[in-house]
């Protein structure tokens, strides 16, 4: 269920890999995507059994509707939960401890957060890390009085295999240099990974590697190596209860 799970300063943070859930072929087996079409009540299923490993209900596994943006969802001491409707952002922040954010991906980087009672995921692809998804969440953070922030990167495509026309990654290396990378047959790539650090390093924020390359590992989903039946994965991080 995990491929990465782990408890630093006192906050779980865990990546899921695809095994241990409900969703059958193509979707097999523990797809964290959206609730809707063929595999719609394995997801509810997975996600149930995913809280029951945190120890919550459902319905406090927090997600966003995600598009590739900047936006950051501060979720509230009183919110009622679930959110309704669901918010379209593509970062989460709390200081609530009865919930756990969580973000999805299959290809695109999830950055999961802690610092001083305040907690965030972040979902950043190549579009997210252009415009500055992960920097608005540590500001985000920061506004919550978050201070000294750890961020732990999980699986996504690798600067290896992130192939992309050489025009998208002048575009993309202009505004974060470090992105810029080469596939491992020579051709032109973005390294998601490495600019994200570089955006977290600028803001002084400590990483820790948990990437892994979901191109190269069938442990992990990655809609570039199958498509549009591809599942998601998540990115999940939860304060301690008081």
């Amino acid at each position: 269920m995990f491929g990465y799970d782990e408890v630093l300063r006192g906050v779980r943070f865990a990546f899921t890999d695809r095994f241990g859930g409900a969703s059958t072929a193509p979707y097999g087996e523990l797809n964290l995507g959206s609730a809707v079409g063929a595999d719609a009540d394995a997801v509810v299923e997975n996600y149930r059994r995913l809280a029951a490993e945190f120890g919550v209900r459902p319905e406090a596994i927090v997600r966003v509707s995600q598009v590739h943006g900047r936006d950051v969802h501060v979720v509230r001491p009183g919110d009622e939960l679930p959110l309704r409707p669901m918010p379209t952002a593509d970062a989460l922040v709390t200081t609530r401890d009865d919930v756990v954010l969580c973000v999805r991906a299959a290809d695109c980087l999830p950055v999961l957060l802690t610092g001083d009672g305040v907690i965030g995921a972040a979902h950043s692809g190549r579009k997210g890390m252009y415009v500055g998804v992960v920097p608005a969440t540590v500001e985000a953070m920061r506004e919550l009085g978050a201070s000294r922030i750890t961020a732990v990167l999980g699986p996504s495509a690798c600067g290896n295999c992130y192939e992309v026309p050489a025009e998208m990654r002048a575009e993309v290396a202009e505004r974060v240099p470090a992105s810029y990378a080469e596939t491992s047959w020579g051709t032109p790539s973005i390294d998601v990974a490495a600019g994200v650090r570089a955006q977290l390093a600028e803001l002084g924020v400590e990483v820790v590697d948990a990437t892994a390359c979901t191109i190269e590992s069938e442990n992990l989903y990655s809609y570039r190596r199958e498509g549009p039946v591809s599942g998601r994965l998540a990115g999940l991080v939860k304060l301690p209860a008081a």
